[in-house]
């Protein structure tokens, strides 16, 4: 309920979320003030001995870090270099931290993005809560560069290159910071990132106008079915009508992208890093349920013929592939010169 009057288009907030006000305006002073702390040096952050890029959003739920990363991570190979991944391992119930993750990581544990991103990429990847610790980790894997996930707010680390990633279609929401608004820090906070990466379209937000800023597209060719591992293309699905799944930050873009490929879904949103349980998947219809890729790595104990995913590759045009090349390389240009 309160995520959807976040979106709620108008100059200002609705007025359900009035009295809330208040207490964005709290949470406004001590996230500024807290960056600030760290900014200064009052607060000790960690500098690792390789560079950090920070792939991160200003606003709570998925905006597409993970196809980011995932594409940074192959980019990285590519130049040559040893690239690993640090998240937070949200949603896992892990009692002992750090943990290296592989592609057979039990999801509940440490994530299901650290998951994905293990079985993607096959490099190492490292969740902690502390990301300075993690880091530690991961550096005893011969990785020359590091790529943070969602750690923009995490100021502990210290960073070399700032990417947030932006949902063309929510943007800011309706501006303010929690709880009122989806914002984790002002949208001021845009103007100090070095490359902004829009998941779709670019916009013109307030205070986003002059940053240099890409357009991420996100593009599937075919599904993959969870019991057996058969593939099909997306072309023999035309006109199909399916049980959509999807428990990601914005479940909306993800039936709608369905439905762009010819398919005919009957919609079922879950909440971001849902747990799902067997019956989550049990419908009156009985028809071909699509899922997520995120989705499909937490529901592979209970898979059947009837379950059936869609990986996404992240996709750049030629203008802002170079950005995100510049960005890197001027990073490293840096980085060698410190």
């Amino acid at each position: 309920m309160i995520e959807r009057l976040w979106y709620v288009r108008g100059l200002f907030p609705h007025p359900l979320l009035w009295p809330l006000l208040p207490l964005s305006w709290l949470y406004f002073l001590i996230v500024v003030l807290r960056r600030r702390r760290y900014l200064s040096g009052s607060v000790e952050s960690y500098r690792p001995a390789v560079p950090v890029v920070m792939v991160g959003n200003l606003t709570v739920g998925g905006t597409g870090k993970t196809p980011l990363v995932i594409w940074l991570a192959e980019y990285l190979k590519k130049q040559g270099m040893k690239p690993g991944v640090v998240s937070r391992g949200y949603g896992g119930s892990a009692q002992d931290w750090p943990r290296l993750v592989s592609a057979a990581s039990n999801p509940a544990e440490v994530g299901d993005e650290p998951v994905l991103i293990a079985r993607r990429t096959r490099i190492p990847v490292v969740c902690d809560p502390q990301r300075a610790r993690a880091v530690q980790r991961i550096l005893q894997y011969g990785v020359n560069i590091i790529i943070a996930d969602d750690g923009l707010q995490h100021y502990a680390l210290q960073r070399d290159l700032e990417i947030v990633v932006i949902d063309s279609g929510r943007g800011f929401g309706n501006g303010q910071c929690l709880p009122a608004g989806p914002l984790r820090e002002p949208a001021s906070r845009a103007a100090h990132a070095n490359l902004l990466v829009f998941n779709g379209e670019r916009r013109r937000l307030p205070g986003t106008e002059d940053l240099p800023s890409a357009e991420m597209l996100l593009e599937g060719g075919i599904l993959r079915c969870l019991g057996g591992g058969r593939e099909e293309s997306l072309g023999d699905w035309r006109g199909k009508r399916v049980h959509a799944v999807a428990g990601i930050g914005n479940p909306q873009r993800f039936f709608d992208s369905l439905r762009r490929m010819g398919m005919d879904p009957i919609p079922h949103a879950f909440p971001d890093h849902h747990k799902y349980a067997e019956s989550d998947l049990r419908f009156k219809e009985d028809l071909p349920v699509v899922m997520t890729e995120k989705d499909a790595v937490k529901c592979a104990d209970f898979q059947n013929p009837l379950h059936w995913y869609l990986p996404v590759t992240a996709r750049f045009e030629p203008a802002s592939a170079n950005l995100l090349d510049n960005a890197v390389k001027g990073m490293l240009r840096g980085f060698k010169a410190a």
